[in-house]
């Protein structure tokens, strides 16, 4: 009775030493990330699948309505040692904008002749003049905002988030990458439809807040393949 008790367990401990825990163990580690090395000087174009426009409007005072421009692009020229001597002009499509699930006739309202009159005002366009960094790595962006046909100046708090000069076989040119904020009152572009009466919150706040995040990519790595 004890010696097959034993074979018994013998044979388990077999089973388990050749089972899924032993042949977790012999899998090979996941490969590490490729060394990266700075990203350099020079022009960046925006990544348009890794950027996002966003803005924020009270709606009646109930809630902070949050929508997006669908189609942005913006080009950018940036020194890592230097990133006060930075430059960007960014333009939106107005007409691009999105309203998820709201009815054709609040779609119609903003992009029609009462707010972006999108027809005679197609693009919306900010062009940087001064950068000042308050940080190592943010900085105030001082330019102007032609929005409607108006054109008047506008301070965006952005930081940058970092970058490198490529990674073989997989990105094979510079990225970096930036977030910013601002905010605006519409009625001194012209859009004053549907601000809220002195006192009230019953309309379209005049306030609209911007949030920015972008990735731009640059320069060619040296003796990089083509992206997979």
């Amino acid at each position: 009775m004890r010696s097959r008790l034993f074979a018994v367990t013998g044979a388990l401990v077999l089973l388990g030493l050749n089972g899924p825990t032993a042949h977790a163990a012999a899998e090979p580690a996941s490969p590490a990330m490729p060394a990266v090395s700075a990203p350099p000087a020079g022009h960046y174009q925006l990544d348009k699948s890794h950027a996002s426009v966003l803005f924020r409007v009270s709606h009646m005072g109930f809630s902070s309505y949050t929508t997006r421009f669908s189609r942005v692009d913006s080009e950018l020229t940036f020194d890592p040692g230097n990133i006060a001597a930075s430059s960007v002009v960014t333009t939106i499509e107005a007409a691009s904008l999105e309203m998820d699930a709201a009815p054709a006739v609040c779609l119609d309202i903003a992009r029609g002749p009462q707010l972006l009159d999108t027809a005679r005002f197609p693009q919306i366009v900010f062009r940087s003049e001064k950068v000042r960094m308050t940080g190592a790595r943010s900085m105030e962006i001082s330019g102007t905002l032609a929005l409607h046909g108006v054109t008047r100046p506008l301070v965006l708090t952005a930081t940058y988030n970092g970058g490198y000069a490529g990674m073989p076989n997989m990105d094979p040119h510079a990225r970096i990458g930036f977030s910013a904020h601002g905010a605006f009152n519409r009625s001194e572009f012209g859009m004053g439809y549907g601000v809220p009466a002195p006192g009230s919150t019953m309309g379209l706040g005049d306030l609209i807040e911007i949030s920015i995040e972008a990735e731009f990519t640059g320069p060619a790595l040296a003796g990089a393949g083509e992206s997979h």
